[in-house]
């Protein structure tokens, strides 16, 4: 039995929303798990139900082997942090810190132990007399964290805790966040819809549409292997290319032609003849006179290390390829490509589900 167990978890809302439809998710003991997906997917709410600040409609969650579907959030033994600190401006950091011990019955002299072992560990001794108003947004994080820390969770729940933080402190927090929890080994469920932050974060990514859960594997598996093209085009930045064509017989082996190409893309896989869209990464596409993809520049991005050329391929739309930090490619200039072909995926156009790969 896993740590967390969601079993046909359920939310509809009063007006009819039906907000999460019947998921499961499981986490294991120890594992950071990011539910990454849009506004509106379904992923605060059922980590609302998970800490108890929602009831499911129908379903059930375990934590522990431990049914807490109907509990109070008070008798999980989570570890809550928000996404806009939710910390209370007249009392004092270590006050802030110390409440859930004081709101469970801690004894002073524990208690203010336990604040100052975690406020040492995190940073934060220096800022234990000061407020709230005199922090940065990344302390107060800090803080939020530390508050939820303080009581040694079984798991802890954290909804788009850098949300609201600039790009440096982001970064900072992104570190300390993954540090504390591969140090305590808290079992971890992290809500965001920034799928850089969910992949250099998570042990497993769940994306989530629409209430239901799209595709759930390790951030590779899920930026490789993309199980649908909602999947290919929310994770990844800028997402994948699609190419809409057909899969068809061409002398005597299996093709993919691209909708108005002359040339067709040769497949070692074998995948059913009919309408398709091939998925390819802008990291796989490269420039070649011989290519089967025809289109006009766009746009040079210049992004430090690469540049994102932005080429509009008729009635493919626009696509984007990675080039060196050197490529010349001006607006307006005409340009063929390649795509490397092993690393290209095949999804059912009407579906949106992937078919296959072309090798």
């Amino acid at each position: 039995m896993s740590f967390l167990e969601l079993q046909q978890l359920k939310k509809v809302f009063p007006d009819g929303t039906e907000a999460v439809k019947g998921i499961d998710l499981h986490a294991e003991a120890g594992e950071f798990v990011v539910l990454l997906g849009p506004s509106g997917c379904g992923k605060t709410t059922t980590l609302r139900m998970i800490a108890g600040l929602e009831m499911p409609t129908s379903g059930r969650i375990a934590i522990a082997g431990r049914n807490v579907t109907m509990l109070r959030p008070s008798e999980r033994d989570v570890g809550f942090v928000f996404q806009f600190y939710a910390l209370y401006p007249h009392l004092s950091v270590a006050q802030n810190i110390g409440f859930p011990l004081e709101a469970a019955g801690v004894r002073r002299a524990e208690r203010d132990e336990r604040v100052r072992a975690v406020a040492r560990s995190m940073g934060l001794l220096p800022l234990l007399e000061c407020y709230p108003r005199q922090l940065s947004g990344g302390d107060q994080q800090r803080v939020s964290l530390a508050r939820a820390v303080v009581r040694h969770p079984a798991i802890f729940l954290m909804d788009e805790p850098l949300g609201t933080l600039d790009a440096d402190q982001r970064l900072e927090m992104r570190e300390f966040i993954r540090g504390r929890q591969q140090e305590m080994k808290v079992t971890t469920i992290y809500v965001t819809h920034d799928q850089e932050e969910a992949m250099s974060l998570a042990d497993r990514i769940v994306v989530m549409q629409g209430g239901t859960i799209c595709q759930a594997g390790p951030a590779a598996e899920v930026y490789d292997d993309p199980a649908s093209l909602f999947v290919a085009n929310f994770v990844g930045s800028p997402g994948m290319n699609f190419i809409p064509g057909h899969v068809r017989a061409h002398g005597g082996r299996c093709v993919f032609m691209p909708d108005r190409a002359q040339t067709p893309i040769p497949l070692k896989a074998s995948i059913a003849p009919g309408p398709a869209t091939l998925g390819i990464r802008p990291e796989f596409l490269h420039a070649s006179p011989q290519g089967p993809i025809s289109g006009t520049v766009v746009m040079n991005e210049y992004q430090g290390s690469f540049r994102s050329i932005h080429i509009d391929a008729g009635f493919t739309g626009t696509i984007a390829m990675r080039a060196g930090e050197s490529s010349r490619l001006q607006p307006g200039q005409k340009i063929r490509l390649d795509l490397d072909a092993a690393h290209a995926r095949f999804f059912d156009t009407q579906s949106g589900r992937r078919i296959g790969h072309a090798i």
